[in-house]
């Protein structure tokens, strides 16, 4: 679940102050306090709120004043101006000056909870779209090729499937890089103003998954403080992503197949419809044949989801691209380290080939990091990457055994640190634990 969002209070009449506190902490929101202007620009710089609610006329420094100042030092931050009726000609002055929307005194708590929510979903699409824009102009020239090769006719597809609507399913192995596909197709794609909703359908359980697609109603489970929209009704008018669709239990896979037909979702513990128009992209690591074939996954979601397949090829099978895609990532973590480090030996270019990548574009990255870490020089070397000498051909290991020996090589390097080891092999703690009975690995 994602961090609540932080909301400050600036108001001089205590009561009020205290009133909406619990109002807004009822419905989940970490909430700040100011009396006055000065304390809140005060408190802005030191706890950093996304959202500001400040009424108009205050002693000392009033609300336009603090709103110019908080669009002088904190463009992001969003602020709604409270006002009592005589002042909505200020009030529609401040909106000319930047503010997002005004409320006028007395007002509805119900109404002000809808304009703070809508604020909230607001400063949220606006921080997942610069994230997603930051790491996409990072990540792309990951997937570019040695000069044709298998990622030039994955690119191909994605420039293809892009402008319409249809379903995309995203295969491969893990690492392969299943995510920054579909966060290009939605880059791409006519819904790219609109938001990039992700869920990991892999590192939930069922009634954590729920709530987080479908989102709830306030007492619809203990814990749930306060409505909360889910990540489908958030997708509205963008795309929506599931990774690890093969994890997806039935339940939920039946609920997903009714969104998809009816267009709309109902919260947990709710009763009413809202209307969603998304575009749904999925992936998995899984064969989806096989899991229907074996009854673990559902054949009418199945069909819903495969229309426009889209399958990542390993990075063993990738060889000219391992030098170009192993000189962007030294670009990226040298000059984040402050390190003057050209390229790379012979050596470790013939150790780069000749290693058969389990983990795929994310393991080629860790190890890429790794080096920069320890090269003393101007050149990253053989002896710089956690793997000593050449490795078996990938011709001659199963995928299981190689994922077996990445898995416990990296748990070693990370001294049987779990937490750690997840973190190096960009997995949740509960799928490492599940590899590791799977593999038969004991902690010492």
């Amino acid at each position: 679940m994602s961090a609540p969002v932080k909301l400050m209070i600036v108001d001089d009449e205590p009561h009020l102050r205290s009133s909406l506190t619990f109002w807004f902490r009822e419905e989940g929101y970490d909430v700040l306090s100011a009396g006055g202007g000065r304390e809140a620009l005060m408190t802005l710089v030191r706890e950093a709120p996304q959202i500001l609610l400040v009424d108009i006329k205050m002693p000392g420094m009033d609300g336009l004043e603090v709103l110019r100042k908080v669009r002088e030092t904190s463009p992001e931050t969003t602020v709604i101006i409270m006002t009592a009726y005589a002042s909505v000609e200020t009030a529609i002055q401040a909106l000319k000056d930047g503010a997002y929307d005004y409320i006028v005194k007395p007002f509805d708590p119900e109404a002000i909870s809808r304009l703070v929510r809508k604020a909230a979903e607001r400063y949220t699409l606006i921080s997942e779209n610069r994230e997603l824009k930051a790491r996409i102009e990072a990540a792309e020239p990951a997937l570019v090729t040695a000069g044709g090769g298998p990622m030039a006719r994955v690119l191909e597809l994605v420039d293809q499937v892009a402008p319409t609507d249809t379903s995309v399913l995203v295969t491969g192995e893990s690492g392969t890089g299943k995510e920054l596909v579909a966060r290009l197709v939605h880059s791409r794609s006519p819904r790219r103003f609109g938001p990039l909703s992700i869920v990991n359908c892999g590192a939930l359980s069922e009634g954590v998954l729920e709530s987080e697609l479908f989102g709830h109603e306030k007492g619809a489970f203990t814990g749930a403080v306060g409505r909360r929209r889910g990540k489908v009704e958030m997708a509205h008018e963008g795309t929506l992503f599931l990774d690890e669709i093969g994890d997806v239990p039935p339940k939920v896979q039946v609920d997903m197949l009714r969104v998809l037909q009816e267009k709309q979702v109902t919260r947990v513990g709710g009763n009413q419809s809202v209307p969603v128009d998304f575009r749904l992209v999925t992936a998995t690591h899984r064969d989806l044949e096989d899991e229907v074939a074996s009854g673990r996954f559902r054949q009418d979601f199945f069909f819903r989801i495969h229309v426009f397949v889209i399958e990542l090829p390993p990075l063993r099978d990738r060889q000219a691209d391992i030098p170009v895609l192993a000189q962007h990532f030294l670009g990226r973590f040298a000059t984040a380290m402050n390190r003057k480090i050209g390229g790379f030996s012979p050596a470790a270019l013939a150790a780069m080939s000749d290693y058969p990548w389990p983990g795929n574009v994310r393991e080629l990255q860790n190890a890429i990091e790794r080096a920069v870490v320890l090269c003393k020089g101007d050149t990253i070397e053989a002896s710089h990457f956690p793997f000593s000498g050449p490795a078996p051909a990938a011709a001659s290991l199963t995928l299981a055994s190689a994922e077996e020996a990445h898995i416990r090589k990296i748990l070693a390097t990370m001294g049987f640190n779990v937490a750690q080891a997840a973190r190096a092999l960009e997995i949740d703690r509960v799928t490492l634990y599940n590899k590791m009975r799977k593999f038969g690995i004991d902690r010492p």
